[in-house]
């Protein structure tokens, strides 16, 4: 089936079978599975590999023969380029089969504990300018397209404003329309790039570690309030203002106007000073009449109307009846706590980051909220005899760890703790699946609920029920 070159060899007609991880595609050759990038299932494909392992080869297609009955046309004019949204190819609906599959082959696979029947998958409601949150980098020296490379002239502009190349940290596309947030988002950063162009503002160099304008970060909520934090290298106040004072006068009715000066080697800003320019320091969502105040380095769900709904999911999983101590393990800004506040007794939150406290403490005197307490530190260590003797043993644990999942000492004192219901909420269900079997000692899994986020990615969020044996 393979034409073999010695390093990188050409597959001939791969035909692909299947979905795989992280939105690739898959089918096999003399008993190697092939791992490639802008399939689907159905194509029949000629496969460059760049990638050789003992048991599998990665690559991407450079011929299609058949395309599949299933592909739909992508939407988007940088997809295949662009990071992001890799499954735009495919339908919707198919795409919720996939995720919803995932979910039971890992908990199953993986977890090898008894399920019931899994809910079927909750999909978003909006599949496109779903997000709340986008970042964009500045880079001197942006991807080039294949016409452009292949202009006899050189390529005058190399500055780009837009998403990483994937596993290229220096290569930034361009993006001219994402279809991922609603306006005014492209239209700022359109306006940003056209006036920094003009003026001849110098766009980081991310090999050199040089330049002025770094990363921009555009936030909104379903209240129609915007915020936008602009990173730059370092101050120049006289450019700063101006560029600012430019992009006030095109966008009067954005909420906030912030900016960072960041000199390091990398792009977070989480540990730095963010200023204020103009407006708000923050901005508001609103979930069944709650308010939450967003800031700079705030977390929030991307997907607000779809958080929504999973919040609901996690809120009905616990059943709560008014009587219950809850605590939320992972609260970031108190948003879950906050949620089911009302219908529990008591809801302790512990997050090991402070700053989140401190919004998840203002989002609780926001909304009037006064039986909620929160504290900062690692899980292990504050969930101890004596704070449950002070707060209460907890009758439910709602627990939203990152994608690593729990630690091990985590999992061991919600054992120790021997709350009546766990709801597990996660971005990933294999290292859920993998904490699931350390639960399951003691507790059985009787609800499972997938819930898509992310529509045109691999990614899939997962509700789990716990019941005491």
């Amino acid at each position: 089936m393979g034409r073999s070159r010695r390093n990188k060899p050409l597959l001939e007609r791969l035909v692909v079978t299947d979905v795989a991880a992280e939105g690739k595609a898959m089918g096999k050759v003399d008993d190697k599975v092939v791992f490639v990038t802008q399939a689907v299932p159905g194509d029949i494909v000629d496969v460059q590999v760049n990638k050789k392992r003992r048991s599998y080869y990665e690559g991407f297609p450079v011929k299609f023969h058949h395309y599949s009955d299933l592909r739909v046309e992508p939407f988007c004019a940088h997809f295949g380029v662009c990071g992001g949204c890799k499954w735009q190819s495919l339908p919707y609906a198919e795409q919720l089969k996939f995720k919803e599959r995932e979910v039971v082959n890992n908990l199953q696979r993986i977890g090898k504990v008894e399920l019931p029947e899994v809910q079927s998958i909750m999909g978003s409601p909006a599949e496109r300018f779903y997000r709340n949150k986008l970042e964009f980098t500045f880079s001197n020296k942006r991807w080039l397209s294949l016409e452009e490379m292949e202009r006899e002239e050189e390529v005058k502009n190399k500055n780009g404003l837009g998403f990483h190349i994937p596993g290229m940290f220096d290569k930034v596309v361009d993006i001219a329309q994402c279809h991922l947030m609603a306006e005014p988002s492209n239209a700022i950063r359109n306006a940003l790039r056209e006036y920094a162009l003009a003026n001849a503002l110098p766009f980081y160099d991310l090999r050199a570690k040089a330049g002025l304008l770094r990363t921009l970060m555009i936030r909104n909520t379903s209240l129609g309030e915007v915020m936008v934090v602009l990173s730059l290298f370092q101050e120049d106040e006289s450019a700063r203002k101006a560029l600012f004072d430019h992009l006030i006068g095109l966008f009067p009715d954005v909420t906030s106007w912030m900016y960072v000066i960041n000199p390091k080697a990398n792009d977070t800003i989480g540990d730095l000073d963010i200023q204020l320019y103009a407006g708000r320091d923050h901005i508001f969502e609103e979930m069944e009449g709650l308010k939450f105040k967003i800031g700079p380095k705030s977390f929030f769900q991307t997907n607000s109307e779809q958080a929504l709904h999973l919040y609901q999911v996690a809120r009905e999983f616990a059943g709560l009846s008014g009587k219950e101590v809850v605590y939320d393990l992972y609260t970031g800004t108190g948003t879950i706590a906050n949620f089911v506040a009302r219908q529990a007794a008591k809801v302790v939150g512990i997050e090991y980051v402070p700053e989140a406290i401190e919004d998840a403490v203002v989002n609780a005197k926001i909304n009037q909220i006064d039986n909620t307490v929160f504290m900062a530190g690692d899980m292990k260590d504050l969930l101890t005899a004596e704070l449950f003797e002070e707060h209460g043993r907890p009758d439910v644990i709602i627990t939203d760890p990152p994608r690593a999942g729990m630690h091990a000492d985590v999992v061991q004192t919600i054992l120790n703790a021997a709350p009546d219901k766990i709801v597990y909420v996660s971005c990933n269900s294999a290292t859920q699946a993998r904490d699931l079997q350390l639960l399951d000692l003691r507790y059985r899994v009787t609800r499972v609920q997938p819930v898509d986020m992310f529509p045109h990615t691999h990614h899939v969020e997962n509700v789990v029920l716990l019941e005491r044996r």
